[in-house]
């Protein structure tokens, strides 16, 4: 008896099945988004993108941005938002900082639209950290109604 040894939970053969199996492989199937990926060390801002018949609406955050630092193109169908916040230092400083959790640097973001915009028609409005982008399709994708003649 005394050379057997006690199975403890702690032991196990493949102790990865442990952990959530679907988690396993999380992000091995998701598509490759080659557009999404930014520079390293570039800050990646949320955006909001729907479509209607007449237009695309992107809203992307760019907290702490002034309208000057943003640049946005539009070129073959790609939409690129690039903006960057440029940290705040005071030459005479009182005393040390304890804890800094405000993120400076470039943002960049670039999207793929699926149809066609007209661009001389893009407005683009920048209120209170969210960079607004009106995108109007061009009549040549817009949807038309097409009447059916017969008896």
């Amino acid at each position: 008896m005394a050379n057997l040894i006690p199975w403890k939970a702690e032991r196990r053969a493949f102790p990865w099945l442990d952990e959530d199996f679907d988690n396993m492989f999380e992000g091995f199937f998701r598509p490759l988004r080659a557009l999404e990926q930014a520079p390293r060390g570039a800050l990646i801002p949320a955006v909001d993108v729907s479509e209607d018949d007449e237009q695309y609406l992107v809203r992307a955050e760019l907290p702490g941005v002034k309208k000057d630092d943003i640049s946005v193109t539009l070129e073959d169908g790609v939409l690129h938002i690039s903006a960057e916040t440029k940290s705040e230092q005071e030459e005479k400083q009182a005393g040390r900082i304890i804890r800094q959790e405000r993120h400076y640097g470039k943002y960049v973001r670039s999207l793929r639209l699926v149809n066609a915009v007209d661009e001389q028609k893009v407005k683009a409005k920048y209120k209170d950290g969210v960079l607004e982008l009106v995108l109007p399709k061009s009549e040549s994708v817009k949807p038309k109604q097409i009447t059916v003649e017969g008896e």
